[in-house]
């Protein structure tokens, strides 16, 4: 909102203030009509944001884990075992070592010509 404010010419602020000026006369003059005190939308206070309890939330959280239990089936609640990450052995990291180490000398020297 505020960079939408920024970007307006003062002219086009001061018409906005008077249209919105208009519209809170009319709405005054509508509730005069109707012989309610209806507040304008601009004179209404922000209502309050509603927070759930934690404990609400949790109730919800495991009626919904309950729910996709029963549609996935007690299979799909276990995880299949993670296979373990390969090893490599010390000859074959000195071997791939050396080979980087000759391709960033290769590099190196090309960079400086």
């Amino acid at each position: 909102m505020s960079t939408l404010l920024s970007s307006l010419s003062v002219q086009q602020l001061r018409k906005a203030v008077t249209l919105k000026e208009k519209i809170q006369s009319l709405e005054k003059k509508l509730g005069q009509l109707l012989g309610s005190s209806t507040k304008s939308a601009a004179d209404a206070a922000p209502k309050k944001k509603w927070k759930m309890s934690k404990a609400a939330r949790a109730k919800i959280s495991a009626a919904a884990k309950a729910r996709w239990a029963k549609v996935k089936g007690a299979k799909a609640s276990v995880k299949p075992a993670r296979k373990g990450r390969r090893k490599m052995s010390a000859a074959a990291k000195a071997k791939l070592s050396a080979k980087m180490k000759i391709a960033w000398a290769r590099r190196k020297a090309k960079k400086s010509k």
